[in-house]
């Protein structure tokens, strides 16, 4: 960006503050054009800015602004709020434009009003109307002519905008589909992550299917693997349980629970689960006789399975995972 040269040499009117000549003023439009800034949707000049222009304080500027302040409705003039002026900071501490911010410290060097964060006043923002009203209200022929340059320069600005619209707008479209992009890559790369964390747990397990007769340890193998994917607790609905379905359910991780509801226990079953829980992690079995189906809970997720346990593979049977918690299952037990 063009560096901006202001030679001036100050000659203050006795008794009025209003009108502070300059000699020598020398800055080109492209320098005007560099302190025209976009703030809410609308082209403005800051008021350090502007008063380096005229050759005079900020103060002084918006002292002259206050005594006309009818004459500076909200579309001529406005303050900038906190974040505004910080937003307008983090811009020229990233480019080689930071005149704003060292006019800023320069004015507050001067004497400017303290009154926001120990240093000054928020800045005022003048829209391209109330640049043109500050020729009325600084009556000089120093104003006269930094006026004409500046409303050139907004002149130029809104024509570079109008001339480049189309650019500006193609811009726009290639930067909301180089979002939309990264927003789906970010989803997929998710769906992916998911997956290599569930094949590399060995917990990729099919939420739903059949498995025909002679599978028996295609059978045997999934429902070993949903036991040895459970983290918390295992719970299994069953009403023909034998020492096979012991022997599955041991499968389970270390400081897993499991618990098994059946139609009744025999005497066999209560023999082969104290032999069990003698060797074994004990689990626990009571009678339940209201399920005609069978359920295995895998910590909080819920599979129906067509077929008991320990004939897995024996016939034709089929599995789902449910749309229910095993929380809201057990529930119902109450």
């Amino acid at each position: 960006m063009p560096q901006r040269h202001i030679h001036r040499n100050v000659k203050k009117k006795a008794h009025t503050t209003d009108i502070v000549e300059i000699e020598n003023v020398s800055v080109s439009t492209t320098d005007i054009e560099n302190m025209i800034f976009n703030i809410r949707g609308v082209q403005v000049m800051i008021d350090s800015d502007i008063a380096a222009l005229y050759g005079i304080e900020t103060r002084a500027l918006n002292q002259a602004v206050k005594r006309n302040i009818d004459r500076f409705p909200t579309d001529f003039m406005f303050q900038l709020t906190k974040s505004e002026f910080e937003n307008l900071k983090s811009q020229f501490v990233t480019s080689s434009s930071s005149h704003l911010i060292s006019q800023f410290v320069t004015s507050s060097a001067k004497g400017a009003d303290s009154d926001w964060g120990g240093v000054r006043k928020l800045p005022y923002a003048f829209t391209e109307n109330g640049i043109a009203m500050l020729s009325g209200v600084l009556r000089s022929q120093t104003a006269i002519e930094v006026n004409i340059r500046i409303m050139r320069a907004f002149t130029a600005m809104r024509h570079f905008l109008v001339n480049n619209a189309d650019m500006f707008q193609r811009l726009a479209v290639v930067e909301q589909n180089q979002l939309a992009i990264a927003a789906h890559q970010f989803e997929t790369d998710s769906k992916l992550d998911e997956v290599f964390k569930r094949l590399d747990s060995g917990i990729a397990a099919p939420t739903q299917g059949i498995f025909f007769d002679g599978q028996i340890f295609d059978a045997y193998t999934f429902v070993c693997d949903l036991v040895r994917a459970a983290e918390k607790r295992i719970v299994l609905f069953d009403n023909y349980v034998d020492d096979t379905v012991l022997t599955m359910l041991d499968k389970r991780q270390s400081g897993v629970t499991a618990r098994i509801l059946t139609k009744a226990i025999t005497r066999q079953l209560q023999l082969d689960i104290d032999r069990h829980n003698a060797q074994y992690p004990p689990l626990a079995a009571e009678t339940f006789a209201n399920a005609h189906d069978r359920f295995l809970c895998i910590d909080d997720a819920v599979y129906h399975i067509g077929a008991s346990l320990k004939d897995l593979g024996k016939k034709w049977f089929a599995f789902s995972k449910m749309e229910i918690a095993t929380d809201d299952l057990l529930n119902k037990l109450r």
